[in-house]
């Protein structure tokens, strides 16, 4: 009731006049306690004299007050910058009384009610402090009154004492609805343990024990550490995860809210930012001057990948941008998004990669200069038994659109492949890396440069782990992990396509980038911190099932293939694949014979995709008997099998 009706009063009652009103008087009281302090707290002096002197000094600081506007800001809300405020009024203050006590002295007005230095200086101070103190009683009044027995306070431990810190606890603090309470700083600089930041004292990283967070009854533990390494912030959050803490981060001071961080934007700890890795550098101006002016199609241009590649080049000095994918919705919530974001000069365009006289007119009316393959099927279970439709796109589609590049004689043709492609376990994988061999016969005819790009999984993208493991939190689990040991490479989508725009502008023609994946993660680990980092406990609360490994899934990936070496590049992400050497004429032929008899479903197009590539066997699925382990069945025998197998494990 106090609170409501305190913020119904305040709101109403407590104007910038009324806080102008009571800064005067409080200047009015600094000035006869100046006096005082002159006279060392006696009245040995001309108490006329004050009280004509005193209305001028009060004119003067309405003057200042006006001028600053030091009165206008919320004294709820006092901060530093109300201070600082607070401080020009006083100094131009000041500056105005000693400039009429000198017209005074010099009897420019035909009197002697000079202001004495003494007094100016000592009442500077005295109505700075009193300026100032009276803001913060007023604000921490209203702060009593307004909190009350309203919500129990929390106690908060923030990792970092640096600056980043500090104004973590101004945001934490300085709100009046807040009920959090700092306890402690953490910090690994020596120097600063043992001391006191705006009364809060700062701790070693040992005193991170359940002992201690027990003693202090710690709720949350918020790390400000601007760019922490992730490997170690990583380590740090795995070891707390085991405490009955919440743990949250604060973000990188770029995405601070007009350079000022919320409340709001402090978020708890999501598995991402234990997987980001650090930003990466790439050359801009490389990459400007090869979009520059140029005409770009991205296909598979809505997906996760296609998608930011679009939004990365819109900040270039393209000529135009072709968007290709079949998916309407996606395409449409990509066009609004980047209207809204300013961007206009691009092309939605909704086609089918494998209809060739459709992009044929296409190339015919923009006449593209650059393109970016980013169309595929990628989800290996459901392609293990849809091998018709992973050749027709993976395979047939990569071919159409890399056919048309030569026809249409294109810059570059820069190719979005996977680590799935590598020693292939799975129809996905191997319609990958016969659509990159197709690239390379390709790349004989010397019309245009074709560049593949390689990396794995990459954090958000859809059907990707991390989204599944959400959603299985939300229901209350239990999470499903196909195998206890079974790894994988993670990168943010931005980075894979900043990658992808750097290595396709240092391309030549002919080569296979490999990204560095950073260190492989162990998916059961990641699923236990998951629940860990919802405030959940495993397995208490929530378990987590071995489903056995999925049809066609490999227990790790890998970026090089059999017989393939890695070179650098000046990037020290980038890698350049020095692979073996292919017979292109007979190549070339087996893989339009596999799109032909696909299209007719004439033969058996995975032992045709198994010929291809050698180092191509299946594992874990029914596929497996045409690796030579039992009699290869005819291809409708197969895919039967296929279709019977998937609705027993759905």
């Amino acid at each position: 009731m106090i609170q409501n009706y305190l913020s119904h009063s305040v709101a109403r009652f407590a104007s910038k006049w009324l806080v102008l009103a009571i800064d005067l008087v409080t200047v009015a009281l600094a000035f006869v306690i100046s006096y005082l302090i002159r006279f060392n707290f006696t009245l040995d002096f001309d108490k006329g004299q004050l009280l004509i002197q005193l209305p001028i000094l009060i004119g003067i600081s309405l003057i200042s007050f006006l001028i600053t506007g030091s009165y206008k800001g919320v004294v709820r809300h006092t901060g530093v910058r109300d201070v600082y405020n607070i401080f020009n009024a006083i100094c131009l203050s000041s500056i105005l009384t000693i400039v009429v006590s000198m017209g005074l002295k010099y009897q420019i007005i035909q009197t002697d009610l000079s202001f004495p230095l003494s007094i100016i200086v000592i009442n500077s101070l005295v109505a700075f402090l009193g300026l100032t103190a009276s803001r913060y009683v007023f604000k921490t009044i209203y702060y009593n009154l307004t909190q009350g027995d309203y919500q129990r306070q929390k106690n908060v431990l923030i990792y970092g004492a640096g600056e980043s810190g500090i104004l973590t606890h101004n945001a934490l603090t300085g709100h009046t609805r807040s009920n959090v309470r700092v306890v402690g700083y953490v910090d690994e600089d020596k120097k600063k343990i043992g001391k006191f930041i705006n009364g809060v004292e700062v701790y070693g990283k040992d005193c991170l024990t359940l002992h201690f967070i027990k003693k202090k009854h710690v709720e949350e533990i918020i790390f400000s550490v601007q760019n922490i390494d992730q490997k170690k912030l990583r380590r740090l959050v795995e070891d707390l995860v085991e405490f009955p803490v919440k743990i949250k981060i604060v973000p990188p001071v770029e995405d601070w809210i007009n350079g000022e961080l919320k409340l709001s934007q402090i978020k708890q700890v999501q598995i991402e930012d234990l997987l980001n890795r650090a930003p990466i550098t790439i050359r801009n101006s490389r990459i400007s001057g090869e979009l520059d002016n140029k005409t770009v199609i991205v296909t598979g241009g809505a997906g996760s990948i296609g998608s930011e590649l679009v939004r990365q080049i819109c900040n270039y000095n393209y000529k135009a941008l072709i968007i290709i994918d079949q998916a309407e919705s996606a395409l449409y919530d990509l066009q609004q998004e980047l209207k809204q974001n300013g961007f206009h000069n691009f092309v939605p365009i909704v086609a089918d990669i494998r209809d060739k006289t459709r992009l044929n007119l296409l190339f015919q009316e923009y006449k593209p200069d650059i393109l970016f393959h980013a169309a595929a099927y990628k989800h290996v279970p459901l392609m293990e038994y849809n091998a018709y439709e992973a050749i027709k796109i993976n395979i047939a589609g990569t071919k159409v659109v890399a056919d048309l590049a030569t026809q249409y004689q294109l810059e570059k043709f820069i190719f979005v492949s996977t680590d799935k492609a590598v020693n292939p376990t799975n129809v996905m994988g191997a319609s990958k890396r016969i659509a990159e061999m197709y690239i390379s016969c390709k790349q004989q005819e010397g019309i245009t440069k074709f560049i593949t790009t390689r990396f794995g999984n990459v954090l958000g993208s859809n059907g990707s782990v991390i989204p599944l493991f959400k959603k299985q939190i939300e229901k209350g689990g239990p999470l499903t992990v196909t195998h206890k040991d079974i790894t994988r490479y993670f990168m943010t989508i931005p980075e894979a396509s900043q990658l992808v725009l750097e290595a396709g502008a240092m391309g030549e023609g002919g080569e296979i980038f490999i990204f560095d994946m950073g260190e492989s993660v162990k998916i059961f680990e990641l699923a236990k911190n998951m629940i860990k980092l919802s405030g959940l406990k495993y397995p208490e609360d929530i378990d987590i099932k071995i489903t056995g490994l999925r049809p066609g899934e490999k227990l790790y990936e890998e970026l090089l293939a059999n017989g393939e070496n890695m070179l650098p590049t000046y990037h020290k992400k980038i890698m350049i694949s020095k692979v073996r050497e292919l017979n292109y004429t007979e190549i070339r032929t087996r893989i339009d014979e596999l799109c032909i008899n696909n299209m007719f479903f004439s033969g058996n197009p995975v032992g045709l995709m198994k010929e291809i590539v050698p180092e191509y066997v299946s594992n874990n699925s029914d596929l497996c008997d045409l690796d030579g382990k039992k009699s290869i069945k005819s291809n409708s025998v197969i895919m039967n099998q296929s279709v019977k197998s998937s609705f027993e494990r759905n």
